[in-house]
């Protein structure tokens, strides 16, 4: 067994948020939004589509402040524009600690989710040689404690 891809991240928001998640998701960081399952819809939410990932934008009450380092990170392929975007916007940026090859900054939608925004500097690893290098060497599993 090995994980193909990330199908889907989940972040919350308080009942009634969905058109806020719609301006940052939708409008913002411009996700196409796609139907939820009508077995699911009544639980409120909105959903987007991304090349290589679904965000669900799921409704629950928040209960004051959650210090969390839980987030979402999307790759972009200018990330000074998305910084100028998120700044003219009066959403809060702030810097991320230094990654070798990658530029970043973490923001917040407007429900408090952490949200990472990163650009590649150069591709340091390509993915069918890291793929290569997991082959080589399988993960030793430790027993369930």
């Amino acid at each position: 067994m090995r994980v193909v891809r990330v199908n889907h991240v989940l972040v919350t928001a308080p009942p009634g948020g969905e058109a806020r998640a719609r301006w940052f998701y939708g409008q913002l960081l411009g996700l196409r939004e796609i139907p939820k399952p009508t077995a699911l819809a009544g639980r409120g939410g909105v959903w987007f589509w991304t090349p290589n990932c679904e965000i669900h934008v799921g409704v629950e009450e928040l209960s004051g402040s959650r210090a969390s380092r839980r987030h979402v990170c999307f790759e972009v392929d200018d990330l000074e524009a998305a910084r100028r975007l998120m700044t003219a916007h009066g959403v809060p940026v702030e810097e991320a600690p230094p990654r070798p090859g990658v530029r970043r900054f973490f923001c917040w939608d407007p429900f408090g989710n952490q949200v990472e925004l990163m650009e590649e500097e150069d591709r340091l690893v390509e993915e069918w040689e890291l793929e290569e290098v997991l082959r080589e060497e399988p993960a030793t599993l430790a027993p369930v404690p």
